[in-house]
């Protein structure tokens, strides 16, 4: 049966109010997003590199994508304006929308915000990095205190239910509040130190702004333990010197990780992506004491499979707005 989400000539409206309290399952949430991956790989989906605009004097940052899943039948078209990035302006703003479209009939799904979709595909993903890269992890430690990091821990016990201690280090007090917060009642230890919570921590997610104060460094990292950087709060010698990269996709992170490069402007070779882990055509680590970098970039595939779902989330809950619009 064909859904039908707006009128012709109507486009359905999804603001960040209207998805609020949408009954989101985080474990299905990172199937659908893993699903999304597998797409890319077994036929159907397509996810070019995104196109990325910053100026020089950091005064803004701004890039666009498109993908298509094919698991959902569903065409992505994201757009994304980050005004003041640095934070150091007194300027910050943050505008983004996806345009999802039913590639079966043509017609337009929904306009959506993505201030809750953005953190919530990409903190699946990381989980999917720590699952694969360290399954026995018994650790965590969040670098950052903004959406993303709160995005992290929820969506990191939802695919390592076995973690233990869980900690985070920021500078924001609310910041940290609202990471503990989003732990679900299980203790978040707040963390002064952060190179003695990286010598002991199995996963390091790095989920802070560009105004990063501190940052993890390869020499405080144990053996064994996994880097996720989704943001900024862990060094580029991490990614340097780990014993084994992996990435979302190794074209997107060499359009998009400029301050990972070294002094000669090269980025180390990456070992293996996401999508050939998930399918067990790659391993995510070689040796049990490999310390291994993830590079988590966003890929508009996942937007394009997670907005499908939380659209027919939204639409069973009659949230939205039609508007004339063709």
């Amino acid at each position: 049966m064909t859904r039908s989400y707006a009128p012709p000539g109507q486009l359905w409206l999804l603001p960040q109010s209207e998805q609020e309290g949408l009954d989101l399952d985080r474990r299905q949430l990172i199937t659908v997003v893993e699903q999304a991956y597998r797409a890319l790989r077994e036929g159907g989906s397509d996810n070019p590199v995104k196109t990325v605009i910053g100026g020089g004097d950091h005064r803004s940052l701004s890039y666009s994508m498109v993908a298509r899943d094919a698991g959902s039948e569903t065409v992505c078209f994201k757009a994304v304006h980050e005004h003041d990035p640095r934070r150091s302006r007194d300027a910050y703003s943050f505008h983004s929308f996806v345009f999802l479209v039913d590639d079966t009939t043509g017609a337009p799904i929904a306009l959506m915000d993505v201030v809750k979709l953005g953190p919530l595909r990409s903190s699946a993903t990381t989980a999917l990095f720590a699952r694969a890269a360290r399954p026995d992890a018994r650790s965590a430690l969040v670098v950052g205190t903004g959406v993303q990091a709160q995005a992290a821990l929820p969506m990191l016990l939802a695919a390592l239910p076995g973690l233990e201690r869980l900690q985070v280090f920021g500078t924001y007090r609310e910041g940290l509040r609202a990471v503990q917060e989003s732990a679900g009642g299980r203790d978040v230890e707040i963390v002064g130190d952060l190179r003695e919570a990286t010598g002991g921590a199995d996963i390091v997610i790095g989920a802070s702004g560009l105004s990063a104060s501190q940052e993890v460094r390869r020499d405080w990292m144990k053996p064994g333990a996994v880097a996720v950087l989704l943001g900024y709060g862990i060094h580029a010698d991490v990614c340097h010197r780990a014993d084994y990269r992996i990435a979302t996709d190794t074209n997107q992170m060499h359009a998009t990780c400029e301050d990972l490069r070294g002094d000669d402007g090269r980025l180390p070779s990456v070992d293996a992506q996401l999508p050939d882990i998930l399918l067990g055509r790659a391993p995510a680590r070689r040796h049990p004491d490999d310390v291994v970098f993830a590079y988590n970039s966003g890929m508009a595939v996942t937007d394009a499979a997670l907005g499908r779902y939380m659209a027919d989330l939204a639409q069973a809950a009659g949230r939205g707005e039609k508007v004339n619009f063709w």
